[in-house]
């Protein structure tokens, strides 16, 4: 299948503008950086939980359309977690929220029944980032930064963590997430965008999107969602996309013990290459009907996939849309699940002088 890279017939620089998005509710002003190309891509990342508000990408026709779920406008984010955001110190779950560090015990805030979930109830994603630099050019970017202090919701060591997000005119938006610490410390950052490549708030939802990963190993989990440590193959299981097909089809297998858990897929995927120095392909989700195409990129082992099972049609997203199960679709690179208690998952341990670094990327395109 040809594709196009959205590249117009001659390199102009891409654009980046800083415009007021709102405040919370103390009062905080959040700003909204905008990010565009010349074929008419751009990103909307908001200083709130350095959320990618947005994502406009054409179809085979141009026709444009906002690809991530989300909301309009920042109370909305306020009001409810994940959708976009930036999510640290610790992405995913940890059992109990307990992890030890040479020696010594920690204990995070419980936020998703007997686990901790994304940093438990008040991470990265609830804080309103610093804006450091903006630059127009081939590629424009925003730099954003954070300071954890040191015991931020149990975990050691003070951080001062950044996102960059960079859009290129081939279609690219690079997100880079780094963090430094003063003590040894656990850190595994990512985006939690959820993706629909038919356009956000379409009718008939995700889950015909086209699902393609280069993953033959998958990490089962337990009833609270805990992997249970095995890399189980994904071969002649409702687990296997390594040659490609639409969600829907694995979705309803009541015959699989994990898809019953997850009530549907909310699982890691162990990309073959796994941690490397520059990012490769660990994803690529397409709609059919309109052509748009989506690869995600990264440098770290796993990828998590989740269907959008917890959503209920009590949200309510942009332009008044309600969000039920299966609309969305988040591809999130990272670390595995509860990594610091799993000694044969790859270690998410950070010590001073050695910076945390994680490079990913969100490539739209078009088939012909």
């Amino acid at each position: 299948m040809s594709m196009s890279l959205l590249v117009p017939a001659t390199a102009q620089a891409a654009t980046a503008e800083r415009t007021p998005a709102g405040t919370l509710r103390d009062g905080t002003p959040v700003e909204a950086i905008v990010l565009k190309n010349a074929y008419g891509v751009s990103a909307r990342a908001l200083t709130y939980g350095a959320t990618l508000q947005s994502l406009i990408a054409p179809d085979r026709r141009s026709k444009l359309a906002d690809v991530v779920l989300g909301h309009d406008d920042v109370a909305s984010y306020e009001a409810q977690n994940y959708l976009g955001v930036t999510v640290g110190r610790y992405a995913n779950r940890i059992a109990k929220g307990q992890f030890t560090l040479d020696g010594k015990s920690y204990q995070l805030p419980l936020n998703n029944g007997a686990n901790t979930l994304h940093g438990g109830g008040q991470g990265f994603d609830r804080a309103v980032w610093k804006i450091t630099s903006i630059s127009n050019g081939p590629t424009a970017s925003v730099v954003m930064s954070l300071s954890s202090p040191d015991g931020a919701s149990g975990y050691p060591g003070a951080v001062e963590a950044t996102v960059t997000y960079a859009l290129d005119d081939r279609g690219s938006l690079t997100i880079s997430f780094g963090a430094t610490t003063t003590k040894p410390t656990i850190i595994n950052m990512t985006n939690h965008a959820l993706f629909n490549m038919a356009g956000e708030g379409a009718p008939e939802g995700a889950m015909e999107n086209h699902l393609t990963m280069p993953a033959k190993a998958y990490t089962p989990v337990d009833k609270t969602l805990i992997p249970t440590g095995e890399l189980r193959a994904v071969a002649g299981t409702v687990f296997d996309f390594t040659k490609g097909r639409v969600l829907s089809s694995g979705l309803r297998d009541g015959t699989d013990a994990q898809i019953k858990i997850g009530r549907g897929y909310d699982h890691n995927f162990a990309i073959d290459e796994g941690l490397t120095a520059e990012p490769k392909l660990m994803a690529r989700l397409s709609d059919p009907v309109s052509g748009r195409v989506l690869e995600v990129l990264s440098t770290e082992p796993g990828l998590q996939l989740y269907t959008g099972n917890f959503l209920d049609g009590t949200l309510i997203g942009k332009e008044g849309h309600i969000y039920r199960m299966g609309d969305g679709i988040a591809l999130e690179p990272q670390k595995f699940p509860d990594a610091p208690n799993q000694p044969n998952f790859v270690s998410a341990r950070v010590n001073p002088g050695k910076p945390y670094r994680h490079v990913m990327i969100y490539r739209v395109s078009v088939s012909k």
